[in-house]
């Protein structure tokens, strides 16, 4: 039986590499994709995504990052952090949206963050910069690899 798998790609498609996270997503989307993942694309992360993070057995986020060489992909695992508040009252921290998770359903999905460290954040819509697009497929290779591996024991 294959886990519920819950994939979602954020950030702002108007701010040039920081659209890869939901250009990731749709990628993603257009499969072939295993039994149970489902995949969802949005600008800004918000608390209604808790319920569906909740029901899902792993959760992957995928985002634009400055930290590290532009081009860079990292895999990060996230664990449930109540004091990882954004400054922004409409957007959240993936991990926030765990603790939530945890405090509202006493579900802990297993979660982990892939990022491409983004060279151009100027206006730019849906348009990465070359070492964006060159990041996009180890991006979704490093997913792949996520989604084939078995749950962390908890």
């Amino acid at each position: 039986m294959n886990p519920k798998t819950l994939i979602i790609g954020y950030g702002s498609p108007i701010r040039g590499d920081d659209a890869i996270g939901p250009l990731a997503a749709d990628a993603l989307e257009a499969g072939p994709l295993p039994a149970g993942v489902t995949v969802i694309a949005r600008h800004i992360l918000t608390a209604e995504l808790t319920e569906d993070i909740a029901a899902a057995d792993r959760v992957i986020f995928l985002d634009a990052t400055v930290e590290g060489e532009p081009g860079e992909v990292r895999v990060r695992r996230l664990e449930p952090d109540a004091t990882a508040l954004s400054s922004m009252a409409h957007f959240l921290d993936p991990r926030e949206l765990l603790a939530w998770c945890q405090t509202l359903y006493q579900r802990e999905p297993a979660a982990y963050l892939v990022s491409a460290t983004g060279q151009s954040f100027d206006y730019a819509n849906y348009a990465l910069s070359p070492t964006a697009t060159a990041a996009l497929e180890p991006m979704l290779a490093r997913v792949r690899a996520l989604i084939a591996e078995p749950l962390p024991a908890r």
